[in-house]
């Protein structure tokens, strides 16, 4: 009696040639006709790693790593079985064909980009010829490219040196920004201060010349009073009582006003009419 897992098949030989399949679970053997069970093939998928040295074309010297997942065909489990000794050797001697004849064609850059289109190569290319041993191939990923050890500090190093290069140009972007939005602020804040300033000078002509005018009002309506009390007066004789009031309002405001500067100069309430000429403008 022969017994079978689920995930294996195994091979009957009668009298050492070929009979048949020992499917999963029990099957019986005549040793009457010299039937024996001789091997077992596992339906799981299974997994070789396979590592190649080779060189770039700018002369680099590399080690690719590639995981190969294969699986025995169910319906070619005797070619599998009879074909092929070793699968695992036969795998591997084609994915150093692949890596050795396309890689050479690549600079080490280069490699790391086509890393996917070289995984395609490896996989079509052990698919043609696997398929005829019984064998399936379901992935060939690459998954390490390694270089030489000083080749990997030269790439970090041009990197670093690259990235400092690129950092030094984003400070001085940025000095630069800085620079001119201060410039930018400092130009706003003088037109806003100037506007304002015209402004305050603006609102400030306008309210003395309505002082100014509020004044000539204010004459004016004093003059009609008077007129019309004194009727005898004329404008002029009423113009010169109120400079003499104005006057004497002066004076008093003068003295009142302890910090005032005021300088005096010989003169009589009389002289307001005729002023000396050394005091005018």
């Amino acid at each position: 009696v022969s017994t079978q897992s689920t995930w294996a098949i195994g091979v009957i030989e009668k009298c050492g040639a070929y009979s048949r399949l020992a499917e999963p679970g029990c099957n019986f053997l005549n040793p009457f006709v010299c039937e024996r069970q001789t091997g077992t093939i596992s339906l799981r998928i299974q997994e070789i790693r396979v590592q190649c040295e080779t060189k770039t074309r700018d002369n680099v010297f590399v080690k690719i790593e590639s995981s190969i997942q294969y699986q025995v065909i169910p319906e070619k489990v005797v070619e599998a079985y009879y074909k092929l000794s070793r699968p695992q050797k036969q795998i591997e001697a084609y994915v150093f064909d692949v890596i050795r004849a396309t890689v050479p064609k690549l600079e080490l850059d280069n490699v790391f980009i086509e890393k996917e289109e070289l995984a395609k190569d490896i996989r079509k290319t052990l698919s043609e010829t696997m398929d005829e041993f019984g064998y399936r191939i379901i992935a060939t990923p690459i998954t390490d490219i390694d270089p030489n050890i000083q080749v990997k500090r030269a790439m970090n190093e041009i990197n670093r040196q690259q990235r400092l290069k690129d950092a030094a140009t984003d400070l001085g972007e940025a000095e630069k920004i800085k620079i001119v939005k201060d410039a930018e602020a400092i130009a706003m804040a003088i037109r806003i201060e100037a506007k304002a300033d015209a402004d305050a000078k603006h609102l400030a002509g306008q309210g003395l010349a309505r002082q100014r005018q509020a004044i000539v009002d204010g004459l004016t309506e004093s003059v009609k009073i008077i007129q019309e009390g004194i009727a005898e007066d004329d404008a002029t004789t009423v113009m010169e009582m109120n400079t003499v009031t104005q006057y004497f309002d002066m004076m008093k405001n003068s003295v009142e006003q302890s910090k005032a500067h005021t300088v005096f100069i010989p003169h009589s309430p009389g002289a307001i009419y005729h002023p000396d000429p050394h005091t005018r403008g």
